[in-house]
């Protein structure tokens, strides 16, 4: 490979990661608008939200095995591509079909940022600089939650609904714009490559490895963790403390400045520790930081405080692990690191999802659902973070 990554590289690729917020976080004021302006019950209008995650999730299956065969380049443009068709279709969107249609077709684009901007910066950094590179990465990434509810408000506010979903048509023409232009192939599709084979092949070559199914099922419970936890604040500071939504959205900023806290200290660490090691202590900060929340919760003392500051823990815990169990995952076979990647991102998309419609099935009301869910949540995430640990102690020389 001549071409080299420069900062217009490194630019380009960080931006295809705000694709992911675009499809979903952005969409998050835009739910009851939507409702009022087609008439959709509450059900119908949830599913223009959910149907964004769960088409992302299984999208995220297919990028990294396509990129693995065909390469990264021409995956990662088509990818773009659908995003843009379903955000024009979603801001034309005149009944609730197309509307869902134009959701899914921007997810399912969507899910090629993330996904191959891993495998990209997989290929290009090589081991040593992956753990920071992710890193920084995930920090960007970040951005697109701390900003995207607070844009939509305002376009909504300014320009109504369908301005949301231009704005991401616009944006999204940019950072495609940006991606053809700086981002090269990285890995070039070979007719020899014995990753040419079938895809599930590829996913059980994967997960007969129980390191590697250890590391994705924590980054997938920690997800889920969090996501609950923002669901369950989100719904008991408006409906048992009776706080106005926009007091939401100030405590909301604990959740990413707090993932944005842990990828500062792995991108100061870098390679210095383990991955088995950071995926560990991820998963007993996130322990801590439950148990804590939930003693409060059940103790009496629920307010905004106590719903919101241990989530800035547990997703600072999130960051502190979440480069570590994706470094750990795509090394298990460096011929299948796209496959890898995509698995991981599914995997955390669906974990959260589930773990997030969970909590709306039990919900009551009181604090317990929240800590119910959470209980098991982390819980999963402890067993999955000591198990590499585990392994690698024993497979340490005497």
């Amino acid at each position: 490979m001549t071409a080299t990554p420069g900062p217009l590289f490194a630019l380009a690729l960080a931006s295809i990661s705000l694709i992911g917020p675009l499809a979903v976080h952005l969409f998050l004021p835009v739910i009851p608008a939507v409702k009022a302006a087609l008439g959709l019950t509450e059900a119908t209008a949830q599913l223009t939200f959910s149907i964004a995650l769960f088409g992302m999730a299984f999208a995220t299956l297919f990028y990294g095995s396509l990129s693995d065969r065909y390469g990264r380049r021409p995956v990662l443009l088509s990818g773009l591509a659908l995003f843009l068709i379903g955000s024009a279709l979603s801001a034309a969107a005149g009944s609730i079909v197309p509307l869902v249609l134009g959701r899914f077709l921007q997810a399912v684009g969507a899910g090629c940022g993330i996904t191959l901007g891993r495998a990209i910066a997989q290929d290009v950094y090589g081991r040593d600089r992956l753990v920071k590179a992710l890193a920084y990465l995930t920090m960007f990434y970040t951005i697109g939650p701390m900003v995207s509810p607070i844009v939509g408000g305002v376009l909504i506010d300014a320009f109504g609904w369908r301005s949301v979903f231009g704005f991401a048509l616009v944006l999204g023409a940019i950072i495609s714009l940006g991606a053809y232009v700086a981002v090269f192939e990285t890995r070039p599709p070979s007719p020899d490559s014995p990753v040419r084979g079938n895809v599930f092949r590829d996913y059980a070559a994967l997960f007969r490895h129980a390191r590697f199914t250890a590391f994705v099922l924590q980054s997938g419970f920690m997800t889920a963790t969090f996501l609950a936890t923002a669901t369950a604040a989100s719904s008991l500071l408006k409906e048992m403390l009776h706080r106005p939504s926009t007091e939401f959205g100030f405590y909301f900023l604990l959740f990413p400045v707090g993932f944005l806290a842990g990828n500062f200290i792995t991108s100061r660490i870098g390679n210095r520790v383990a991955n088995e090691t950071m995926v560990l202590a991820g998963s007993l900060l996130s322990l801590a930081a439950v148990a804590t929340q939930s003693s409060l919760l059940l103790a009496g003392l629920v307010t905004p405080l106590t719903l919101f500051v241990p989530g800035f823990f547990i997703t600072m815990a999130q960051g502190l692990s979440l480069s570590y169990a994706q470094a750990g995952a795509m090394a298990t076979n460096t011929k299948l690191a796209g496959t890898a990647a995509g698995v991981g991102v599914f995997v955390q998309n669906f974990c959260g999802a589930a773990f997030a419609q969970l909590y709306g099935f039990i919900a009551d009301g009181t604090v317990v659902p929240l800590t119910e869910t959470t209980a098991i949540s982390v819980l999963c995430g402890l067993v999955a973070g000591v198990l590499p640990f585990v392994m690698a102690r024993r497979a340490r020389p005497a």
